[in-house]
């Protein structure tokens, strides 16, 4: 069963995407930025947009009834690798138990007021699966 999950951003209607797909027991949340979606503002540092990106992640994954804990796979983009061990300790708070497969890239986004987007891909636990 397919189900599409929406923050609310206007962003999901104006390109025509979901913030995450539920697909059986997979859950694939989309790369999430450091907006504020209920204000669309975004902080200037990219450790405070680290942490509204996780927000995002967290506030979808509930929505999909899942957790961090349930995340298998994060991707990391940046425009500058520099600003990437700023946002470490935000990552090591909500992935530092599951200690997902990760990969970071550094690569230009689409409104350069913009300085991390992150992506994960998630498997529902207690649905048969061996832990």
């Amino acid at each position: 069963m397919r189900r599409l999950i929406s923050s609310g951003s206007s962003f999901e209607h104006e390109i025509g995407y979901s913030r995450a797909v539920v697909d059986g027991e997979w859950i694939f949340v989309s790369g999430t930025t450091g907006f504020d979606y209920a204000t669309m503002t975004i902080a200037e540092d990219v450790a405070d947009q680290a942490a509204q990106c996780l927000a995002n992640i967290a506030h979808a994954l509930r929505e999909a009834e899942a957790t961090f804990a349930d995340v298998v796979r994060v991707r990391y983009i940046l425009p500058s690798a520099e600003d990437f061990s700023a946002c470490w300790p935000a990552l090591r708070e909500a992935f530092g138990e599951a200690r997902p497969a990760a990969t970071m890239i550094e690569a230009g986004l689409i409104d350069r007021r913009l300085k991390i987007e992150i992506e994960v891909t998630a498997r529902k636990r207690g649905s048969g699966n061996a832990d």
